[in-house]
């Protein structure tokens, strides 16, 4: 084998979270979803997206801005830079794994 094997970010890795990174990663700098858009874009339950989304803002992959539209509470979802480098380094790592797998006939 040529090379070290490039880990994975386990954050990230996990097919759900992986799912709401890249989304996130599509949205300009700054910029942010509402809970209901990335919930049906993704297609998850309220509940399964809550559990990843937490997993992510401990890491300090997201942050979560909790506000009102009105009388209506919204939540906003936005990847921090944090978040945008790990998802860089994770597709980065996964580029290279691939690589390497791509090497043998």
């Amino acid at each position: 084998m040529a090379g070290v094997i490039p880990e994975l970010d386990p954050v990230i890795h996990a097919q759900a979270r992986l799912r709401v990174v890249a989304t996130l990663n599509t949205l300009a700098e700054g910029d942010s979803l509402a809970f209901p858009g990335l919930k049906d874009v993704l297609g998850m339950t309220a509940g399964n997206l809550s559990v990843h989304l937490t997993k992510l803002e401990e890491a300090g992959y997201i942050e979560i801005t909790k506000t009102h539209k009105g009388r209506t509470p919204v939540t906003y979802i936005a990847l921090t830079r944090r978040g945008r480098l790990a998802f860089e380094e994770y597709t980065l790592a996964i580029r290279a794994l691939l690589d390497t797998a791509g090497g043998t006939p």
